[in-house]
């Protein structure tokens, strides 16, 4: 048995405490047909469709769904009490999610729940968030904003052309089988000169199919072919390429099909080396043209200075790994591609992103596509990739978010999409047909249409690339918040905000600001929605997304709340602002979802107390139900002119006040910043990177030995990181804000492991770390994992009472060779006997056969045929056996002798072990 204390960690002052890793989501696997019911702890039942397999040696936590949950880009999880248990291994039939458990979380299973990508999925889903203040609406799309001057969406002068190359696969660091080499290439026709190269990186999606059937096997299967999510991005694609960009779009279902028991990280990590690979090539082709594929030697050649990477869901988060790769070099031990980085990436878009890292490359600009009906990555966490960015480091990146309403997760790619994909496809946004979604349903006035929404998604891409690649400043206003509209791109309304380009002077919530009239809420707990939002919300907020930690530090909002005309929130900055060179204050705030009217006049003090209001901002909510992330910040500007005919000294302001000239309401306030037009180019700082990693030791036969968490600082410079430190017992963190240097062991989480010879369970001690100031994150999670190398003591059955009389219990005892550390179990199946009649339901107690299989005794059938009918044994630690009994009925009937037999099952796969357990026994009429 491994026992841990906590020892001297420098710099952080943490401890490691004992548990299992919540891991990362799992392989596809046969579904168990055995299944056994268990009870949370001495209190009662767990939930339905919840129960416990595996016994006491090695606890798993199971949940079936009473529908299939497709695969998709956010990661099933499961909580208890509000905190993170840990992320559950799929099985193959698409309802059924296991979860490892270490044996010490067995007890105290509180408030189990299911969630993926911040929505429920083993609790009611439906209905619509209420109007407020003003009288109910129903959810209607938001009014249209005007035209912008330039539309990116109208297709360039260039025709275009489409091929496909295939190279040798790639061996990833972490994964068993080869990752395939394979893309289509989408290339002007005609263009002069070096073209730009934007670089498309699809999901994580099927990766097989034969016919109907689909599977997330890798490599596929005879018979069956690759889903081609690659070629979902062909409308995007010759879009750009008609404006004159090379485009390529990769296939990652290698990944797909391995990430889940592969990578800690989601298979972020390995989606950067494969783009990382597929560049390379473009270089080396671009150099040596006569070596490329046909379709390339074909197309103008690359210039590899101008990269635009454009990433879909999980592939979003591969590509922000990559752009921070190619800065920032990984370890090489973590890193599947090793050369020399030849290429500059511009810029991103991240399409529905996921971001479990939470660590968004700060100095590459980039654009996030959320989907207002995301019912896949439904929290839309990708917000991270704009609010996570805020003081890491210079602030000269433009990062910006969209908010497409009514746009659900698939429709981006057209191989996600029914109706146009080769595969089997659908509409991630699940509508009960008797209770459909107000604002998501399939009929609802604000949904789009697959066309619409694919439409719109490619006008955004070729707005970012004409931005952050071709340096178009007409196309921002599409993009920062500033209120302008493609009309390429209607009838979607896409609303946009943003942070960085160097907006100055930010009233941020987490630098310490005091607030009066208001409230300073943690947007990061256990409970956000009644932190933040309130009891009464109805949906959730992006700007909240959950983490992997059931509290952090740096993460809050200001809400307001009023019931009169003229009620006053200031926020007072920690130190004196300067707005100077400002054109506008620019305010990031949402209201309730269907919300209409909330008005709120703005004003700024100086530090000499001078006053000026600067205008009044007019909000309404966006479209939303208790299905959607609906409280999503929109961007308000008023200008700072007023301030400056009113001599407010911009150089030295100090609170910001709102005042509500509605009755009554509601708002949260994200931030608020300096704003100014233009673009600036944003440059990579000089700064450290953090990599954690994982370490496997095995525990020992005797003494005490002290491991450390595998800590990697490179780069130059200083910066501070959030170091958290997990407790999978309880679900606590710990945290500490601790300052790192390349080379150093600022970062040091050490875990002393005594060995010993007793067999116990595997134990994780898991870290987190996320970059606060000056520094980046690679690898966020790592922690060392400790191997109990000590064998397993073998189990037999002894009758005790094999052939008995009716009314007396069959009784068996099972045993092991010698005592354990942990709880030790097994599951036991009905089978036919050999020979001869077989017990019924009538032969046994009907109140132990509603016990363990919850079934009754009528129809009157044999045992074998009980569905659910399984005997689940525990041993507990230092007991070397316990008793099975079959409490057997006496009836009045003459029969003959009656016999039970019984199997030892995998409590994976409900499968017989080939060498396992099998007691039998038989029944005689009594005398």
């Amino acid at each position: 048995m491994v026992r841990a204390r906590c020892i001297w960690v420098t710099a952080a002052a943490l401890c490691a405490v004992a548990g299992a890793s919540p891991g990362v989501a799992a392989a596809q696997g046969r579904p168990p047909s055995a299944a056994v019911s268990a009870s949370a702890d001495g209190a009662g039942a767990l939930p339905p469709g919840w129960r416990l397999t595996g016994g006491g040696s090695a606890p798993r936590l199971e949940w079936r769904s009473d529908r299939p949950v497709p695969m998709g880009d956010a990661r099933v999880e499961f909580r208890s009490g509000g905190r993170l248990l840990g992320v559950p291994r799929p099985g193959g039939d698409g309802r059924t999610f296991r979860l490892p458990l270490d044996p010490a979380r067995r007890n105290g299973l509180d408030g189990l729940q299911a969630w993926s990508g911040g929505r429920r999925l083993d609790g009611p889903t439906a209905g619509a968030a209420p109007a407020s203040p003003g009288s109910p609406v129903e959810p209607a799309p938001p009014s249209p904003l005007p035209a912008n001057g330039v539309d990116p969406g109208r297709p360039g002068p260039y025709r275009t052309r489409t091929g496909e190359y295939t190279l040798k696969s790639v061996r990833l660091p972490g994964f068993a089988a080869p990752v395939e080499m394979r893309a289509v290439v989408v290339a002007p026709v005609g263009a002069p000169g070096e073209r730009p190269l934007a670089l498309f990186l699809h999901g994580r999606h099927y990766t097989c199919y034969r016919g109907k059937d689909i599977t997330a096997d890798w490599p596929c299967k005879t018979g069956y072919q690759q889903v081609p999510s690659y070629r979902g991005y062909l409308r995007d694609q010759r879009l750009l390429a008609s404006q004159g960009y090379l485009t390529v779009s990769v296939s990652a279902n290698g990944i797909n099909g391995q990430d889940d028991e592969s990578a800690e990280d989601g298979g972020a990590q390995a989606r950067s080396s494969l783009i990382r690979l597929h560049l390379a090539r473009w270089a080396d082709w671009a150099l040596h043209p006569a070596t490329a594929p046909a379709i390339v030697r074909d197309a103008p050649r690359a210039d590899l200075a101008r990269v635009l990477l454009v990433g879909h869901s999980r592939g979003g988060e591969g590509v922000n790994r990559a752009a921070l790769d190619s800065l920032y070099p990984p370890p090489a031990d973590q890193d599947g591609y090793h050369g020399a980085v030849r290429w500059t990436v511009r810029g991103m878009v991240l399409v529905g992103p996921t971001v479990f890292g939470q660590n968004p490359v700060p100095d590459v600009p980039s654009t996030t596509i959320l989907p207002g009906c995301d019912g896949d990555v439904s929290d839309l966490e990708g917000e991270l990739y704009v609010d996570g960015t805020r003081a890491v480091s210079t602030g000269a990146a433009l990062h910006s978010a969209v908010y497409v309403v009514g746009a659900d997760h698939n429709f981006f790619n057209s191989e996600w999409t029914p109706g146009k994909s080769a595969a089997p496809s659908e509409d991630d946004f699940y509508d009960d047909p008797d209770r459909p979604d107000p604002v998501c349903g399939k009929r609802a006035a604000t949904r789009l249409t697959a066309d619409q929404q694919h439409r719109a998604g490619s006008v955004y891409v070729a707005a970012a690339a004409r931005l952050f690649v071709a340096g178009d400043d007409r196309v921002r206003p599409l993009l920062d918040g500033s209120g302008r509209r493609a009309p390429s791109a209607d009838p979607a309304r896409v609303l946009g905000h943003a942070v960085g380009a160097r907006r100055g002077g930010g009233f941020l919530p987490d630098d310490g600001v005091s607030v009066a009239g208001g409230r300073l809420c943690a947007a990061v707990d256990p409970s956000p929605a009644k932190t933040c939002l309130g009891d009464d919300a109805h949906g959730s907020s992006p700007h909240f997304a959950r983490w992997e930690t059931d509290r952090e530090s740096g993460r809050h909002a200001i809400a307001l709340r009023w019931t009169r005309t003229g009620a006053r929130t200031r926020v007072t900055a920690r130190r004196a602002l300067s707005l100077s060179g400002a054109e506008d204050l620019a305010l990031r705030l949402f209201v309730p979802p269907n919300s209409r009217g909330t008005q709120l006049d703005v004003t700024l003090t100086d530090t000499t107390g001078h006053r000026a209001t600067l205008g009044r901002i007019r909000a309404d909510g966006l479209p939303g139900s208790e299905r959607t992330a609906s409280y999503w910040g929109r961007e308000f500007r008023v200008p700072l002119t007023a301030a400056t005919r009113a001599g407010l000294d911009l150089l030295s302001v100090k609170s910001l006040e709102l005042k509500a000239r509605s009755s009554s309401g509601r708002a949260w306030l994200v931030d608020a910043w300096g704003w100014r037009p233009g673009t600036p180019e944003a440059r990579a700082a000089v700064l450290p990177r953090v990599d954690l990693g994982r370490l496997t030791v095995a525990e020992g036969d005797s003494g005490a030995r002290t491991y450390h968490v595998p800590v990697r600082v490179s780069g130059h410079g200083s910066g501070q990181v959030r170091v958290h430190v997990l407790d999978p017992a309880t679900g606590h963190g710990t945290e500490r804000l601790v300052t790192v240097h390349p080379g150093g062991r600022d970062i040091d989480v050490p875990v002393e492991v005594e060995g010993d010879t007793r067999y116990g369970p595997d134990r994780s001690y898991d870290v987190l770390v996320k970059a606060v100031h000056g520094a980046v994150v690679g690898s966020y999670r790592g922690g060392v994992t400790v191997h109990d190398d000590d064998p397993a003591p073998t189990m037999k059955v002894t009758p005790i009472a094999a052939r008995v009389t009716e009314g007396r219990s069959l009784t068996w005892r099972v045993s092991l060779s010698q005592p354990v550390d942990v709880d030790m179990g097994a599951v036991f199946g009905v089978t036919p006997p050999a020979t001869g009649p077989e017990l019924s339901t009538k032969d046994v107690a009907a109140s132990w056969l509603r016990d363990v299989s919850g079934r009754s005794p009528d129809p009157e059938r044999p045992l074998s045929e009980v569905n659910g009918l399984y005997l689940w044994i525990d041993i507990p630690p230092g007991r070397t056996g316990t008793d099975i009994t079959l409490p057997i009925v006496k009836d009045h009937l003459a029969e003959p002798e009656e016999s039970v037999r019984f199997r030892q099952l995998d409590d994976t796969t409900g499968e017989p072990l080939p060498d396992g357990l099998a007691p039998t026994g038989s029944v005689v009429d009594a005398p």
